[in-house]
């Protein structure tokens, strides 16, 4: 299907049903389809991502992921006090890249389409993309304080991930390209490519602890983590935050978007999902599986760390401790981007 087909469906969608919620403000288009000509193909491993922003708070209960029409839609909520000013937006390097462009679905009062207008002939000065360069660098920062020995290792896992996935959206949020989620290594190593900085990227993926990873180790451990993923989608109850990332809905993504990966030769980019969607299972089967079912399952999870370097919170401590002494390079690689990229200009 074509994307501009997909968003056709979306915006349906939020005609139907999206804007009937109470405290709807409007929606727009989220996520990697921005990035997309709306004569591409939209790929059968990627959802379309819908924020609709409301009035006050939002609904307890995130819609998630759910087909539509035959496209697998990604609901998520926003507060209207997050997108109230354009400086707002540019800051925020989650945000800004929904509102480079037009991709407002819904606006009753106009206020979206507004900020959009304002926010699109912003994006590109320096000062924004340097503020946004920044935001991304703390979420790294805050994903390590974050770790705690008092948390089950999962989540202790999840928090070293994060900080370690985040330094590739320094520096594709320096060359104006995708933060990407799922495909973040793959987009960071071809930006690199463009600016002759490939000789960084093993810096990242040493972070990450996947360097040496093999097609054939990949693929086993995706076997492995497909078989805990279709048993915690099957048993989940707890109302986590990322519910709607492990359920039927979602394994295009989880798992055959990294068995494609994996086919192509990108078995190391295909790790940092792996391992978050791995962790998430963990979560499940913590708690809501029988302690049977957590043995089952947590020698395949420790087996693919364990090929990481990781086997201990000490571990994960001192790959913390790694990915802080390495923020300095990469932030200069994020400089030597912003310096050459001929799209950013200064006012």
């Amino acid at each position: 299907m074509l994307v501009k087909a997909a968003k056709a469906i979306a915006h349906q969608w939020i005609l139907d049903e999206g804007s009937k919620l109470p405290g709807f403000v409007g929606a727009f288009y989220h996520g990697s389809t921005n990035w997309l000509p709306t004569e591409a193909t939209l790929p059968v491993t990627s959802d379309l991502d819908i924020m609709i922003v409301f009035e006050n708070e939002v609904p307890a209960d995130k819609l998630g992921k759910f087909r539509y029409h035959g496209v697998l839609l990604e609901v998520s909520y926003l507060p209207r006090d997050q997108v109230q000013s354009p400086e707002q937006v540019l800051g925020n390097y989650h945000l800004a890249g929904s509102f480079r462009q037009p991709g407002i679905i819904a606006d009753p009062a106009g206020r979206l389409t507004e900020l959009q207008a304002v926010v699109a002939q912003a994006y590109a000065n320096r000062r924004w993309v340097e503020q946004r360069c920044q935001h991304a660098r703390n979420n790294v920062l805050q994903n390590l304080q974050s770790m705690n020995e008092a948390q089950p290792f999962h989540d202790q896992v999840m928090a070293w991930l994060f900080a370690a996935g985040v330094t590739t959206h320094i520096l594709l949020v320096a060359g104006l390209k995708n933060p990407t989620v799922r495909q973040r290594y793959g987009a960071a190593r071809d930006l690199l490519a463009a600016y002759q900085r490939l000789d960084f990227y093993p810096t990242l993926l040493d972070l990450l602890g996947c360097t040496q990873m093999s097609q054939r180790r990949a693929t086993e451990h995706l076997t492995a983590l497909a078989a805990a993923f279709d048993a915690a989608a099957s048993i989940i109850k707890t109302p986590f935050f990322f519910a709607a990332d492990i359920n039927q809905n979602a394994r295009p993504i989880a798992i055959d978007g990294s068995r494609a990966l994996i086919a192509h030769g990108d078995q190391r980019e295909a790790i940092f999902w792996m391992v978050a969607t791995y962790s998430r299972c963990q979560k499940v089967f913590y708690a809501d599986a029988p302690v049977a079912t957590q043995a089952q399952f947590s020698p395949g999870y420790r087996a693919l760390l364990g090929d990481l370097g990781i086997a201990s919170p000490a571990d994960l401590y001192a790959r913390g401790a790694a990915i802080k002494q390495t923020l300095p390079r990469v932030w200069a690689v994020a400089e030597a981007l912003m310096a050459a990229n001929p799209a950013i200009v200064d006012q």
